[in-house]
């Protein structure tokens, strides 16, 4: 006697409902959680652009000119030769490779002399918000 098996082949309505709920439930436990990790990423690497990585920019910028870009000539002034006076006549960048824009897609903002430390110059991102306000990454803290 020859019994053919029949397999019954695919998933009823219930498990596939049921793999759902349970991807859901892990979806809801975890996303908080990594978009914490996401923000903190974002300020230290405001963080790090503003202690290590525009300053270091700066310091040659510097060796090379005897002086500081000036408010108005700004960060720009470390990709291409500014052409607002005091002209660099030493300018031997680019400094930066790129103008780069903070982990929220908005410019550093640079003052030289600044106002918080007045012996050369600020620097700082204005965080998540976008306006000064406790977010804000800076260099006289």
């Amino acid at each position: 006697m020859n019994r053919k098996l029949f397999i019954k082949e695919g998933f009823t309505l219930i498990e596939i409902m049921l793999v759902i709920v349970i991807i859901s439930c892990l979806v809801a436990m975890v996303m908080p959680r990594l978009t914490g990790r996401l923000e903190q990423a974002k300020i230290s690497t405001a963080k790090m652009d503003i202690t290590v990585n525009i300053p270091t920019a700066l310091k040659l910028y510097i060796l090379d000119n005897e002086d500081f870009p000036t408010t108005e000539q700004g960060l720009k002034a470390l990709v291409t030769k500014s052409t607002t006076t005091p002209i660099p006549e030493n300018w031997n960048g680019p400094y930066l490779e790129k103008h780069f824009l903070d982990p929220w897609k908005s410019e550093y903002k640079y003052k030289c002399p600044g106002a918080h430390r007045t012996y050369d110059y600020d620097l700082y991102s204005l965080g998540k918000d976008g306006v000064e306000s406790d977010d804000d990454v800076v260099n006289w803290e």
